[in-house]
């Protein structure tokens, strides 16, 4: 039988994975803007298109992307670390003062952001201590640029090398 495992260690050898950074944002039933900064996204499907998020069940958030029938997902161009660290505080209204604007679906979208995702929550799969949000893009938009990093706990800018093929 193994030994247990080591939760720190768990995220330690996760923190070796280079990812991209994201804000997700949802409309609460009274109007109002929520959002949270996550690595936790991945596309699913092209057929129909899917994308999921994953929420910590800790997370204030939570309950406004459960009740929403949309929400957005906004991939960070380098330069907007601040926004990263700013929609990962807690106890302040994350949209004050930053440029966004209402998409098709209603969602907050982020201005300046590398690409912008429109979804319909299609499904909601408790997970551990998260719970994996599957949705179904409606709209897709991007920009070109850089962008932001996060590696072993601290963030990068990447370094374009030769592409083997055009997206």
């Amino acid at each position: 039988m193994p030994e247990p495992f080591d939760p720190a260690q768990f995220r330690r050898a996760c923190a070796r994975f280079a990812t991209g950074i994201t804000v997700s944002t949802a409309l609460a039933p009274d109007g109002t803007p929520h959002g949270f900064t996550a690595n936790s996204f991945t596309s699913v499907s092209m057929e129909p298109p899917m994308i999921l998020i994953c929420v910590d069940h800790r997370a204030n958030v939570l309950r406004h992307f459960e009740q929403s029938t949309y929400f957005g997902v906004n991939v960070l161009a380098e330069l907007q670390e601040p926004l990263s660290v700013r929609f990962a505080e807690r106890g302040l209204d994350r949209f004050v003062g930053i440029d966004w604007h209402t998409g098709e679906t209603g969602v907050p979208l982020l201005d300046g952001a590398l690409a912008r995702f429109e979804c319909a929550t299609r499904q909601t799969i408790p997970a551990g201590d998260h719970t994996i949000i599957l949705g179904e893009v409606l709209h897709a938009e991007w920009e070109d640029g850089d962008p932001l990093l996060y590696y072993a706990s601290t963030y990068y800018s990447a370094q374009p090398r030769k592409r083997n093929r055009e997206l």
